[in-house]
């Protein structure tokens, strides 16, 4: 099924590891088969992944956007994974699931559940500064 990406002027998207941006208008790709496809807005860099959480979404996305290095980022996906629910025990339903769909290939389903996670960490690190 196509995925139609509307991009707003200057907005990047990187698609297959190549960096793409819009130019001065408004514009709309529509990609026509598989890719791994990330917004600029939803790219996070290695410095920014600065708590547990964004470092279990940084590994994520590497394993999406690179999936030929798969192995290295998924030995530091169970890695920080087991530091986070050593840290945060309620939070393991959330982080196995995110494995789960690592584990059957839906690694983009994976980056949306670590979203959530990045906001549990910030509700769980709200409530305990109470």
């Amino acid at each position: 099924m196509p995925l139609k990406i509307v991009l707003k002027p200057g907005e990047k998207v990187v698609i297959n590891q190549a960096v793409l941006q819009n130019g001065r208008e408004k514009s709309e790709i529509i990609v026509q088969n598989k890719a791994s496809i990330l917004r600029e807005r939803d790219i996070m860099t290695e410095k920014q992944a600065n708590s547990p959480s964004k470092r279990i979404y940084f590994v994520v996305q590497m394993i999406y956007m690179f999936p030929a290095k798969d192995r290295e980022y998924q030995d530091r996906f169970h890695k920080f994974s087991r530091e986070f629910v050593g840290a945060a025990p309620s939070a393991l339903p959330l982080v196995m699931d995110i494995g789960k769909q690592i584990a059957v290939g839906d690694v983009y389903g994976a980056l949306k559940l670590c979203r959530k996670l990045i906001k549990y960490e910030d509700e769980v690190v709200r409530h305990a500064a109470k």
